[in-house]
């Protein structure tokens, strides 16, 4: 109805989008909730806590997608919460360090992943948008679990996925909300460009980005943010398309994806649709 060629489910039956995973590996109690200060100090709230070795437990996902896929011909991209954004938005007792929780955080995404290709899902997306608040962890070991989490997935027809968003509001149309540091995503472009990565989603129409840094990505396609999610304004064709024209200095039309910053959970549906409308309109311009 949109114009949009891969498609999500919103992720409407997650109360989050990082501890509904969670409810799904041994070692993470939800009855021992830690005090903790997340997301480089903005926000201090009450966690779920690891307190033993994490693992995956029964499969969940590819039931879910499957259900999803059943409702369309078109493809259905699973989104999945990865091991250093969980890091910060969860308690822990058991792990000495960020990078070892990490670690089997990501062996444990990985059997989740490995479940979901053997089912016939060709796109999966692994979220760290906490790879714009942290890069120098990012670049120390973030995006090594990361890739971690598609180990063994060797497939050509299977697209690995990274989204990494600077942070949104908690309603629609709040202006003075704390963001991750505009350079960031030049910090960790090169890096991952040269990961295993096939696709790398950036934020750009809340908070437009030096486009230059576009240029550091020769190989990697880049789902390039062109809607607002948290703005009940609408953007024109035009305006899309003049961005998506500034894009392409510095990458090939087969690397550009055009996408929306990131959920549209603050929109209603009929705000939704519209945006997703023009945006696909002004996209397929460039088809």
């Amino acid at each position: 109805e949109c114009g949009i060629d891969i498609l999500t489910d919103g992720e409407v039956r997650r109360e989050n989008y990082i501890h509904y995973h969670c409810r799904h590996l041994e070692g993470v109690d939800f009855n021992t909730l830690t005090e903790k200060v997340a997301r480089t100090g903005n926000y201090k709230c009450w966690l779920p806590t690891i307190t033993g070795k994490i693992k995956a437990k029964e499969e969940f996902l590819v039931s879910e997608w499957k259900n999803n896929q059943s409702f369309t011909s078109k493809p259905v991209k699973v989104t999945i919460p990865g091991p250093m954004t969980i890091t910060d938005t969860i308690g822990n007792t058991y792990y000495k360090s960020d990078d070892e929780m990490g670690h089997d955080l990501a062996l444990a995404i990985n059997t989740e992943i490995k479940r979901l290709v053997m089912a016939g899902c060709k796109f999966i997306q692994v979220d760290e948008p906490l790879f714009a608040r942290k890069p120098e962890n990012a670049l120390a070991f973030g995006i090594e679990n990361l890739e971690k989490c598609f180990e063994g997935i060797n497939q050509n027809d299977v697209e690995k996925i990274t989204h990494i968003c600077c942070g949104y509001p908690d309603k629609l149309d709040a202006v003075n909300y704390p963001k991750a540091p505009l350079n960031s995503y030049k910090k960790i472009a090169k890096a991952l460009d040269n990961s295993k990565i096939d696709s790398v989603s950036l934020e750009d129409a809340h908070r437009h980005n030096d486009l230059t840094l576009l240029k550091d990505y020769k190989k990697t396609k880049i789902i390039f943010g062109l809607i607002k999610i948290a703005s009940s304004k609408i953007e024109t064709i035009e305006e899309i398309e003049n961005r998506i024209n500034e894009a392409l200095q510095f990458i090939s039309r087969e690397q550009l994806i055009a996408a929306p910053d990131c959920g549209l959970g603050h929109l209603s549906r009929e705000m939704a649709l519209e945006k997703l409308k023009i945006m696909s309109l002004a996209a397929k311009k460039f088809s």
